[in-house]
Parts: structure tokens; C-alpha cells; sequence
């Protein structure tokens, strides 16, 4: 070997640059470094799952056959029980208003929704290659996007989608167009004829409509969950992702399934197999306890995140009545967020002070022990900040919202 090469130390490839640094983990080191930090940050419920997925579990291992089946590889787009519960599932109108269009279309099991999402971005996506991504956009789909090669694009199309705006931002180059309902960071419910037509605006560009329904259960306000899948002949066109994480408390199980046009099966798997080879077996036998277990099990733990959602706007607006230059930039109507926004005067008093977003952020949760994410995590200008009321009950929230609108106040006078 020649000796007289330049030598450098091995890293990782210059490309990673162009991805989104998650701030997800950045907020969670600072809630460890920071004792009694009340946490509004991360997406995650405050109960587990229903209780028939740990006697699924140590059923499944309890005797000696299923305990060998767990054990091994299962099938590439999830075990046949899993796949008929989520058929079972899917054929619900009760949220979606009516059936999800299967014909044309498969299922696939993942570690997760995003996995789904990742896997799908691998396979629409040559490099330089768009999809739309409405802001507030989730900074995963964004991540996901740039790490297959492809362009995120985000487009200002109000927090109610505006499909008008949507069309002008398409391009020879366009593959796709993201939506998410009910919405993170938003919380915002799209309506159903909204949906409708950027389906339809799909359909006739020949882009792919992916539409995640991770929070399909937490609905709060009038205007309902509605699945853009469950269109006629959508399944050709539409991708729509669903996760057992939120509703079901499963974050940490790592399950999600997505409906995908069987066109794509093919390179769905060369990608799940050589990232995850097939969905974890036992995880699998949980998810189907969960599923048995349905709405009916998940209801009333989500209308007590309502009535949350409902305490979080009349904090804000009281707030606001006394002064503080606060506002919600949207009344959340779904999900459990609220995307908490400074007056633009207020914004800029700090942004001239040499504060920024995610310096207030990082402020709040050192000095004033509440964590939020910073809006600039899901492309917002300004200083916004997403809260999350998924992980406290009505006497930590109220507690956190002093702290949070307290530590506004302070940086403000500091100003």
C-alpha cells in the first residue's frame, strides 16, 4: 500500500448534510439534564396498550409451537392474522366514511407508520425527484424525502390546505403530494372535501397522494376524520399510512401498517427486506390484541385528551386577553397539539435580542423547566412552538402553561 496518499479520518458522506437534524432527541436531553421539566414536547399518549395485548403476548410465548413461530422470520408484509385484523379494520366506516379501497391496492406491516413512510419515499423518489410537503410540515416525512435522494418541497397553503395552492406548486418533477389529518404539528382536522380534491388533483397530475392518519382517532371538533383512500379507484394513487402508537399507546412496540397501491409492492419489497427482512413476529400477536380491543377501547382516553386540547386553547386565549402577545395558530380541533405562536412585534423584539426559536426553546426548558419543539423543526418562520398535551393530566398541564407563558414573559422583558 502507497504511503504517500493523503489520509483523512473515516465519516459519514457529505450528503447527510442536506438532511433535517431531528430535534426530537436534542429536547429529550434537555428534559434528562433538567429535574421536574415538565415535558409539552413529544408525541406520545400517557397510557400504554389495552390489556389484552400482554396476555397476547404470554400466550404466544407460553406455548412451545408459537413460541418457535415468534422466533423465526415471518413474512415479508406482516403474518396472516395481522393482515386479516387490519382488513377487518380497514372495512370500518365508522372514521373514515366508509371502507378504505382495497381493490388495487396491498397491505404492509412496518416498525412503525414512519417506516412505512420511508420505505415509500424510497421507492417513488429518483434523486432530485419533489413531493410537497404542506407547512407545517412533520419533520420526518421531510427527513425521510432527503435521505431517498429527493427534494422536499414546502408550500404554504394555509392550515386548512388550499388544493389551488398545492396544484401551482406542482412541476414536471413532482411525485407526490403529503398531507397529514388530523395534523401534526397542527392539530388541525382537514376537511373531507379538501382531501377530496387533492386526491383528485393527484389522479389527474399523476402523483401519488400520501396521507398519513397516524391520529385518525383524535378527533375533538365538528368536522370528522375522513380517509381519501376510501374514494373509488383511489387505491391506484393513494398511500395511506396508520399507526398503533398514538390511540392504542403502543409507541414503544414499533407497529404501523400502510395501504399501498400493489404497483409499488415490488420495490416496497426490496426495501423491507434489506431494512427490516419482515415486521417483528411478536409485536405482531400485540397488535392483533389491540385491534380486538378497537374504538370502543380507545374512546374515552381520547375525549379526556379533548378536554385537554379544550383547557390548552383557554389558557391561550386568557393569555392573550391579559396582555401577553400570544395566540394559537390554529384552534386544534384534532390530534392532541397546538402550534402556540408570538405576535410578529413580539417575534421580532426577540429575534433582535439575538433569541430565535429554538433558543427559546432551549430557554424554556432550562430556565423555566417546560420543554416545547420549536416551530423552525416543521419549516415555521417566527417564534412558534408546538405543545403537545398527550403526556400530562389537567393538573400538570396547567403547571406547565404557567412555566411556558411565565418564561415567554421573561424573555420578553429581557428583551
Amino acid at each position: 500500500m502507497r504511503s504517500d496518499l493523503p489520509r483523512s479520518e473515516p465519516g459519514p458522506a457529505g450528503r447527510l448534510q442536506a438532511v433535517l437534524t431531528p430535534v426530537i432527541p436534542e429536547i429529550s436531553a434537555l428534559v434528562r439534564a433538567t429535574p421536574g421539566c415538565v415535558s409539552l414536547a413529544q408525541g406520545m399518549v400517557r397510557w400504554g396498550p389495552p390489556p389484552g395485548v400482554a396476555a397476547a403476548v404470554k400466550e404466544a410465548l407460553a406455548e412451545e409451537a408459537q413460541a418457535a413461530a415468534m422466533h423465526r422470520y415471518g413474512a415479508m408484509a406482516g403474518d396472516p392474522e395481522l393482515l386479516a385484523a387490519i382488513r377487518q379494520e380497514l372495512s370500518s366506516t365508522e372514521r373514515r366514511g366508509g371502507p378504505l379501497d382495497l381493490e388495487g391496492a396491498q397491505l404492509l406491516v412496518t416498525a412503525g407508520s414512519n417506516m412505512a413512510f420511508n420505505a415509500i419515499a424510497q421507492v417513488i423518489t429518483d434523486p432530485g425527484d419533489q413531493v410537497i410537503v404542506p407547512l407545517p410540515y412533520y419533520f420526518n416525512h421531510v427527513m425521510a424525502v432527503q435521505l431517498a435522494g429527493g427534494v422536499a418541497v414546502p408550500v404554504d397553503a394555509g392550515l386548512v390546505l388550499d388544493p389551488e395552492v398545492l396544484a401551482a406548486a406542482v412541476t414536471p418533477r413532482t411525485r407526490a403530494i403529503v398531507t397529514v389529518s388530523p395534523g401534526n404539528p397542527s392539530g388541525v382536522v382537514q376537511p373531507p372535501e379538501v382531501l377530496a380534491a387533492i386526491n383528485r388533483l393527484c389522479a389527474q397530475r399523476g402523483l401519488f397522494h400520501l396521507h398519513d392518519e397516524a391520529y385518525e382517532h383524535f378527533v375533538h371538533g365538528a368536522t370528522p376524520h375522513w380517509s381519501p383512500g376510501s374514494l373509488p379507484g383511489a387505491a391506484a394513487h393513494t398511500v395511506s399510512l396508520f399507526s398503533l402508537s398514538k390511540a392504542y399507546g403502543m409507541a414503544g412496540w414499533r407497529v404501523g401498517y400502510a395501504v399501498v397501491p400493489e404497483a409499488l409492492m415490488a420495490g416496497i419489497a426490496q426495501v423491507q427486506d434489506t431494512v427490516l427482512i419482515s415486521p417483528p413476529r411478536l409485536t405482531q400477536r400485540a397488535a392483533v390484541a389491540a385491534l380486538t380491543a378497537g374504538s370502543d377501547w380507545c374512546r374515552p382516553r381520547v375525549d379526556a385528551l379533548g378536554a385537554l386540547q379544550q383547557q390548552l386553547v383557554d389558557a391561550v386565549a386568557a393569555a392573550g386577553r391579559s396582555g401577553l402577545p400570544v395566540r394559537l395558530l390554529a384552534e386544534p380541533d384534532g390530534a392532541f397539539y397546538g402550534l402556540l405562536a408570538l405576535e410578529p412585534a413580539a417575534s421580532a423584539r426577540l429575534t433582535r435580542s439575538g433569541l430565535d426559536a429554538r433558543g427559546l426553546m432551549r430557554q424554556l426548558a432550562a430556565q423555566h423547566r417546560v420543554a416545547t419543539v420549536s416551530g423552525d423543526a416543521f419549516g415555521l418562520d417566527g417564534h412558534v412552538l408546538r405543545l403537545s398535551t398527550g403526556m400530562v393530566d389537567g393538573a400538570e398541564l396547567a403547571e406547565a402553561l404557567q412555566r411556558l407563558l411565565g418564561g415567554i414573559d421573561a424573555a420578553l422583558a429581557g428583551a
